[in-house]
């Protein structure tokens, strides 16, 4: 069983990723309701993997997210990195998520059009 913390800036959009995660894999999701507290959840979950949304908009910028990112990785070393963007509405932000791929810097990456069965096939192999 996985474990995946969700940071995601609308709520609607994170509880819809929580219920396709459990629905459809084997995965425990808790939601992190403000990025500041993300890290520590990420901690006491002893989670496998965090989900954080992008966007061009603090706090959920690329910097902000990478901040994170080195909080969980110094306190959870063997927890995923994933980042998801709406790569329509955020076209230079998907280009910017798409290259910490490149480089290294996170596991995995998603786009908002991502469907619920692929995504959890995606997070399935993480």
């Amino acid at each position: 069983m996985q474990k995946v913390v969700l940071d995601m800036q609308n709520y609607l959009m994170g509880d819809a990723i929580k219920m396709a995660l459990r629905n459809n894999g084997d995965f425990q999701v808790e939601l992190s309701q403000k990025p500041e507290e993300t890290a520590g959840k990420c901690y006491n979950f002893a989670a496998t993997a965090v989900i954080m949304e992008v966007t061009g908009y603090t706090p959920w910028l690329l910097a902000e997210r990478m901040k994170i990112r080195d909080e969980v990785r110094r306190t959870c070393p063997h927890c995923k990195i994933v980042l998801l963007v709406d790569e329509n509405a955020e076209k230079e932000v998907a280009e910017q998520v798409k290259d910490a791929k490149r480089d290294g810097l996170i596991d995995l990456f998603l786009y908002g059009s991502t469907s619920a069965s692929f995504l959890t096939a995606l997070m399935d192999t993480l």
